[in-house]
């Protein structure tokens, strides 16, 4: 086989790795959502006076954000039902939603200390300010000091959308049908070794080309946000 018709073979396969990239993309930007909500509620527990609420955040925190991703997604995939009963209808949970769902815990872990270390990064001054003028803790949180946080958030969010997008070829080892997966199975389909790296050096495209601008992005606003 020649070269030209080499590479003719390999854009052949691209649509098929294509679609999977777009299952990496959906379960990054699912995950991502999930994990952001949760992840808002720890971090103000993490913060949270009441011990009751304090403690346990702090715990699960800690615990997710430290645990591996790969045992975090191998819980939620052989642990999680395949199917619920919901008011007498079946829904199915594929393992690509139960993946997702697994890469929702580490990344709620993370954006928890995002919140954590935003809300920290103001100037304890401004707390006590708005306690002389009458405000009460949720008040000051909520209308002073959240507002202030949102662009310290934004940078570091990016980030961690983009590492995270990252991590989700390690679906493929629960058998989710994503990009790496069908890279491999387009490499084995073709029987020549030769198109093995052309193949992988694709793959890295996708990815490099996906998040390079939102790195490139974070840092640009992290860099204005810095001035003001």
């Amino acid at each position: 086989m020649t070269t030209s018709n080499l590479y003719l073979q390999i854009l052949e396969w691209m649509p098929f790795v294509l679609q999977g990239f777009v299952m990496n993309i959906l379960m990054s930007l699912l995950a991502i959502v999930i994990g952001t909500t949760i992840g808002i509620f720890l971090g103000l527990g993490q913060l949270s006076l009441n011990f009751t609420i304090g403690l346990p955040s702090k715990l699960l925190t800690q615990l997710f954000r430290n645990a591996p991703w790969l045992v975090l997604l191998f819980y939620c995939i052989f642990l999680m039902p395949y199917q619920v009963n919901i008011a007498g209808i079946t829904i199915e949970l594929p393992s690509w939603l139960r993946a997702t769902i697994g890469f929702s815990f580490p990344v709620a872990a993370n954006f928890s200390e995002i919140v954590r270390g935003a809300v920290k990064s103001v100037p304890r001054g401004q707390w006590e300010a708005a306690e002389a003028l009458g405000y009460s803790r949720k008040a000051t949180l909520f209308r002073i000091i959240l507002p202030q946080c949102l662009t310290r958030m934004i940078p570091p969010w990016m980030n961690l959308y983009a590492l995270l997008l990252t991590a989700t070829p390690l679906s493929m080892i629960v058998g989710v049908e994503e990009a790496l997966g069908r890279t491999q199975a387009a490499v084995q389909a073709q029987s020549d070794s030769r198109v093995l790296i052309p193949m992988y050096a694709a793959l890295l495209a996708m990815f490099f080309l996906y998040t390079w601008p939102i790195n490139r992005l974070s840092l640009v606003l992290e860099r204005r946000f810095r001035t003001k």
